[in-house]
């Protein structure tokens, strides 16, 4: 039903819970409370303490005074009691109390306490306990705002939660007791799981946290059934998808060009991709490498294998000026072998466009590299036959499937391989890619040497800014990153620290003879791509920054990483940032300032002095902040979870993994009776994921 035709809401209030999300009766009993506060514990008021929050029935013993103390603030005073003690209520700008608070009347008050100090004898002491802004409510009405669990749900400016809290009481009313459940009977049981009528009014209107506990399990448990059924269907209807089929053939050319042998893991990187598509099978398999593992020469030797058995190659770089490396670096080690490369990327001039489309139609060009510039119309592959994404997260579902497309030749498609540099967890791997076959690669290629960690404080900012000095001195370059600028705050706004702007002048007064250069997310993206440009050709000394160059070129001059306020950045984000440098020839460093006392932020930075395995601190990051720093950011396509948290939930996601299994084993399509709610739920969710997310 309509969200409008509930009671009290209508057409304008409809608008409100709209700009929520909130346009059905359904989506309304999916907007759970983001939090509860326990209304229930009730104490005597001598036995309360100060900063504890709790109920209190207490009779009001004086009228309210009221104060105008300035403009825009006036305070209503008075004093309850019962029969252990009495207490102060103090209510700031709320005219309403005047008329519903009556003397000798009796009522439940809920707050926090506080010590009220008064000036007795030339000194300050401590004098009654003073209550601020309590929730009031006649004895009568306990059970409404008082005496309960009750829930807060996220809002918007106009909508307040007693509004929230009244719909959906009206939709949990309606609910039929003999309502269908998502889950079959069978599964629900196995697992031992509570009815869908439990579960929805407990996670709305808790009796108690035990069952709040309960309603949780059950309705985390679904969401993530129905994510993992998705994600398996899409993987088996992959399986059995027709790719083209590829011919064994020699590249040992290729590995003969190469300045140095590939490790272990690079060998067996290539192997699985050229194994997947001589198998008939279609290729979707993500390469998973720590930062400078060598994943761009996995993409050179698997494109060549496509190549040389007759088709194109594509590979979608997220900034220009990674994809104009990479074209530089595949030309110089594949023109020699015969192998056309070709870029395009929005800079370039028309003319300069239509040549390169035509290359690419006409099949001029073997290896195309480029931006979303590949999406746009007009290009059109003569043969495409394998697809290379590097850092897939960084493009929508519609953009990837856009590229497939153009190589879609009746019931064959091309083979897709996706290249990250952000080490998951095995159990958030099971969520982002549980429609991919994986391969991990760990080693470094030789001579790639570890880059020495410290976590410092405000104490040794002269030295660091010493040895600024002595390195772009001796030709190298630096990277500054700063917390990023709030890009939820309004325009004009910035976080309380200081901004990478302000720094960046900061900076330049400290270091009046160096070239330093400002990137940040604000900047349009022409302008990020020249100063990036100006910064990978040598002509500044320093890149202040926010975390946009986390993904960003190979500067192999770089030796030098100082994150400001690391404290602020998740350790997997921090281990990005310092992957920007020791990429060449020089001992490299990252410095991370610590602006916090805190002694878990310290511990939890030493981790990176500890570790320089991607894999191994992001599983420690897991475990330290949850699962934030992966999902924040909802780049990799996927729906956010409603419910589910990783942190906590991680046996419930092995559960539902196996469980879904089973599920599709029995009922490959989900067209049995008994799964036709979960059919339902799988459909609308992969829709929205083909939608974009």
């Amino acid at each position: 039903m309509d969200i409008q035709y509930l009671k009290g809401i209508g057409e304008k209030r409809a608008v409100l819970f709209r700009k929520l999300g909130i346009n059905t009766t359904e989506e309304l009993l999916l907007h759970y409370p983001r939090r509860y506060e326990d209304r229930t514990a009730q104490k005597n008021i001598a036995d309360l303490i100060a900063g504890e929050t709790c109920c209190v029935v207490a009779t009001v013993g004086s009228p309210l005074t009221v104060a105008h103390i300035r403009q825009g603030l006036d305070l209503a005073k008075t004093h309850v009691f019962d029969d252990t003690g009495a207490l102060s209520l103090t209510f700031f700008n709320a005219p309403y109390v005047q008329n519903s608070l009556l003397q000798g009347e009796t009522y439940i008050f809920y707050g926090k306490t506080a010590e009220n100090a008064v000036y007795k004898a030339g000194s300050m002491r401590s004098g009654v306990l003073v209550m601020n802004n309590p929730i009031c409510e006649p004895v009568e009405k306990s059970g409404n705002s008082t005496g309960r669990i009750l829930p807060l749900y996220p809002l918007t400016s106009g909508l307040n939660q007693g509004q929230v809290r009244n719909a959906v009481q009206q939709v949990l009313e309606k609910l039929p007791d003999d309502m269908e459940d998502v889950l079959p009977d069978d599964l629900r049981k196995q697992s031992g799981l509570c009815y869908v009528n439990f579960a929805l009014n407990n996670i709305h209107f808790p009796q108690s946290y035990e069952e709040l506990d309960i309603a949780r399990r059950r309705l985390v448990y679904e969401e993530l059934l129905v994510l993992q059924l998705g994600l398996l269907r899409l993987k088996n209807r992959r399986t059995k998808a027709k790719g083209r089929k590829f011919e064994p053939i020699s590249i040992d050319d290729f590995y003969e060009r190469l300045p140095f042998k590939l490790t272990l893991d690079q060998l067996g990187a290539i192997s699985d991709c050229v194994k997947d598509m001589e198998s008939g099978s279609l290729c979707h398999r993500l390469i998973q490498g720590d930062v400078g593992s060598g994943k761009t020469l996995v993409a050179a030797a698997v494109a060549v294998h496509a190549i040389r058995n007759g088709y194109q190659a594509a590979l979608m770089a997220p900034t220009e000026i990674l994809a104009e490396q990479h074209a530089n670096t595949l030309a110089g080690l594949l023109e020699p072998l015969g192998i056309t490369v070709a870029l395009l990327v929005g800079r370039l001039t028309q003319g300069q466009k239509r040549k390169v489309r035509a290359r690419i139609a006409e099949g001029g060009a073997d290896f195309i590299i480029g931006t979303h510039a590949l999406l746009s119309q007009g290009v059109e592959f003569a043969r495409l036959g394998l697809i290379i994404t590097d850092e897939q997260h960084r493009f929508g579902v519609r953009q990837q499937e856009a590229l497939v497309a153009k190589g879609r030749d009746e019931s064959l498609s091309p083979h897709r391989i996706v290249m990250s540099a952000t080490p998951i967890p095995r159990t958030l791997g099971l969520i982002l890619y549980g429609d991919m076959d994986v391969t991990i690669m760990k080693g470094m290629p030789p001579g790639r040497k570890p880059i020495k960690t410290f976590v410092v404080d405000e104490g040794m900012r002269g030295r660091i800014n010493s040895f600024i000095k002595k390195l772009v001195g001796e030709g190298r370059q630096v990277y500054i990153v700063c917390p990023m600028i709030d890009e939820n705050e309004e325009e004009g706004q910035e976080t309380s620290v200081a901004s990478v702007i302000d720094y960046a002048e900061t900076l330049s007064a400290a270091f009046k003879d160096l070239r330093i250069g400002l990137l940040h997310g604000k900047m349009k993206g022409d302008k990020k791509e020249a100063v990036m440009r100006e910064y990978s050709q040598g002509n500044l000394d320093i890149l202040v920054a926010t975390t946009v160059i986390e993904v960003g070129v190979n500067v192999p001059n770089a030796a030098l990483m100082i994150v400001e306020n690391a404290e602020r950045f998740g350790l997997s984000q921090l281990h990005q940032l310092r992957g920007r440098v020791g990429r060449g020839e020089y001992e490299s460093f990252c410095v991370l300032f610590l602006q916090s006392q805190n002694e878990t932020s310290r511990s939890r930075l030493n981790t990176m002095q500890a570790y320089n395995d991607g894999f191994a601190i992001a599983e420690a990051d897991l475990a330290l902040r949850g699962p934030g720093d992966f999902f924040g950011e909802r780049q990799h396509g996927l729906p956010a979870f409603v419910l589910a948290d990783l942190s906590s939930d991680m046996q419930l996601l092995e559960q539902t993994r196996a469980d879904a299994r089973s599920v599709l084993e029995e009922d490959g399509e989900l067209t049995m009776s008994k799964n036709r709610g979960l059919k339902n739920r799988v459909d609308h969710l992969m829709s929205r994921l083909d939608a974009g997310g």
